[in-house]
């Protein structure tokens, strides 16, 4: 990833791409312009317009002539475009260099690459699991030992 700049990677410091072998399952082109709720599975690509929801466990790639505004809650998003509003990924959030962002964005890795644009509040939050043992453990130690008194 030349020119990719990782401000903000949470855990593993390497950042793998997304996988390449995916095809588009589905495609909005630059004159469609849709308003609604939209799911989907796999890769979906926009080029044109959209204002709402887009919710399911897939990549979207938001391309350099999209317009995106609303709320995206996805495994993975591509960033060429402009989308406004909230996203929750599961897995990462790429802005590449012709990409802007404005919002709220939750998501464990967050890749910005050198030009791309983002103006808003980020989240990191997924536990590693050595945090999550941790946090199990000390749910189940008890605070005091048998026979311990309390202190005074």
């Amino acid at each position: 990833m030349s020119g990719a700049k990782s401000f903000f990677a949470k855990g593993d410091p390497k950042i793998l791409p997304l996988p390449a072998s995916e095809e588009i399952s589905a495609f909005l082109g630059k004159e469609t312009v849709f308003e609604g709720k939209m799911t989907f599975k796999g890769v979906f690509r926009l080029e044109g317009r959209f204002q709402g929801e887009i919710f399911e466990s897939g990549t979207l790639i938001v391309g350099e002539t999209a317009v995106v505004r609303g709320k995206i809650g996805v495994s993975a998003v591509v960033i060429h475009g402009l989308v406004e509003g909230e996203i929750q990924a599961s897995a990462r959030v790429e802005i590449h260099s012709t990409g802007k962002f404005y919002g709220n964005l939750f998501a464990p890795v967050f890749v910005i690459h050198e030009g791309g644009v983002f103006d808003g509040h980020c989240k990191m939050d997924q536990p590693s699991e050595t945090e999550e043992r941790v946090e199990e453990e000390d749910k189940l130690r008890p605070l005091f030992k048998k026979n311990q008194s309390l202190p005074a």
